[in-house]
């Protein structure tokens, strides 16, 4: 670990052998793809037998065991001006800024609007196919919006699966190094329609006022009836005001879908609020294909929805909403008051709704969450369920699975003093065993490491045999 690494870990407890949390926020096409068998897709029964299940849950919780604990009581400047001289690899941040969720778990929330893929699947045009992923990839970072607490940190070899029959995926990551901190994933269709995979493993940088998540990794997305493979980057998350102020996100970037089989790309902006905010949670783009032709545009904002329209009449739009903004100019104003930068980034506030122009074609709309989620870590419906525990599912759980994990466990439960128990006792006992098995040249369970067969790039692939069920040699990690 670099300098830079020990003092982003220090100031956001990003280091895996702390007690808190890592932030916010596969492929098996080179040996075949992996054929499901939906009549045993999670070990208990048949698709369509009686209520869809996930290992076992006929109906998903709605709310969390308690609500968040509060983090008035705490803040990161108060913490830091007492560690001035101390290593800062060792501060360890106060727990109540995580929030009850692994970033394996985090990661699965890329799923919560998979709906998108399978209509994808079903569009006979390329064009409408996408439409379809690009709305996808955008809903993937939706979940983000005013989430502010850090999910707990992976531990090396963890796990999470996650299968909604309901839903139609089934899903499995893995915690694949300590040092860079990797996280791997693979999601299946249970119809034999798509698969979903990649490694995330964000590039972090401490700013003095803001942290930003700069992605590193690529995900693919295969359409396996159209034989077709999508790959992109997610855009740059910064949270904003880490130090004093209240804490604001925002997207940024330049996201592409590439389609491997058309050479049809998609560009989409994540546009930066800008210094009065106009700009926050805005997404700007559109679709080319392989000669660079403007085929489709898309817009809209990545906490609410995304339209489409063709290229001509937006852009007829748009020549007479600046006209229309050149009249206004004309106009005498006293101007905006300057933003204090002194103390802490103002949060923006937010715009008027997307501006929707006529002709437009509803692309995605963002679920609502439900009216707890304020108390529940700002959780959508889908993100409340993900670490639920049912009796009798730690008997068909990996035993590494990060619902059995006890820090977590403890926390969403309102037990602060049992997570921060086992941050104690367990983890420094845990951190041993793992500098033993890096010592003795670790291995990854259910991915290897390989390249990306589209891309090139450096990837870890999904090695399969995980939904078989046979634990037998998991490492005993909590």
């Amino acid at each position: 670990m670099n300098g830079e690494e020990e003092f982003f870990d220090a100031v956001t407890g990003f280091d895996s052998d702390n007690s808190s949390g890592e932030f916010s926020e596969a492929n098996q096409r080179l040996t075949g793809v992996i054929h499901v068998d939906t009549s045993k897709s999670n070990g208990i029964g048949k698709v369509g037998d009686g209520p869809p299940q996930e290992n076992g849950i006929q109906k998903h919780r709605t709310s969390l065991p308690a609500p968040m604990f509060t983090r008035s009581d705490f803040s990161v400047w108060s913490i830091l001006k007492k560690c001035i001289g101390l290593e800062l690899s060792k501060i360890t941040m106060p727990i109540a800024f995580n929030e009850p969720l692994s970033f394996l778990q985090r990661i699965t929330e890329y799923m919560e609007h998979v709906y998108l893929i399978h209509r994808a699947s079903r569009q006979p045009q390329s064009l409408e196919r996408m439409q379809s992923v690009a709305a996808f990839a955008v809903s993937a970072v939706a979940s983000q919006w005013e989430r502010t607490g850090k999910p707990f940190n992976p531990l090396l070899g963890e796990t999470y699966e996650l299968i909604r029959e309901d839903l139609g995926f089934r899903f499995i990551s893995e915690q694949v190094s300590h040092h860079p901190p990797i996280s791997a994933f693979y999601s299946e269709g249970l119809h034999q329609d798509f698969l979903f995979h990649g490694s995330i493993y964000p590039k972090l940088k401490f700013w003095g006022k803001s942290v930003e998540a700069e992605p590193r990794g690529t995900i693919t997305l295969e359409l396996l009836k159209h034989k077709e493979a999508y790959t992109w980057t997610n855009p740059t998350c910064c949270v904003h005001n880490v130090i004093i102020g209240k804490l604001w996100i925002e997207q940024y970037g330049t996201v592409e879908i590439l389609n491997h089989r058309t050479g049809d790309k998609c560009v989409l902006h994540f546009k930066p609020c800008g210094l009065f905010g106009k700009e926050l949670h805005k997404v700007e783009g559109y679709i080319q294909d392989k000669s660079k032709k403007k085929l489709f545009v898309i817009y809209g904002k990545w906490t609410e929805c995304l339209w489409g329209i063709d290229p001509v009449t937006y852009e007829s739009f748009r020549k007479q909403e600046r006209r229309g903004d050149s009249l206004r100019k004309m106009k005498p104003d006293d101007g905006p008051e300057k933003a204090d930068c002194d103390v802490a980034d103002s949060v923006p506030e937010s715009q008027e709704t997307v501006q929707v122009i006529p002709g437009s074609k509803l692309l995605w709309r963002v679920n609502t969450r439900p009216p707890n989620s304020a108390q529940m870590y700002n959780f959508t419906s889908f993100t409340v369920s993900l670490n639920e525990l049912e009796t009798g599912m730690e008997k068909i759980l990996a035993p590494t699975d990060c619902r059995l994990r006890p820090d977590i466990r403890g926390m969403e439960n309102g037990n602060m003093g049992a997570c921060s128990h086992w941050g104690l006792t367990g983890r420094p006992a845990l951190a041993t065993r793992v500098r033993a098995r890096e010592e003795a040249e670790w291995q990854t369970r259910w991915f290897h490491r390989g390249s990306n067969p589209y891309t090139g790039t450096p990837d870890w692939l999904y090695a399969g045999g995980y939904f078989e069920r046979d634990f037998s040699g998991c490492p005993d990690i909590y």
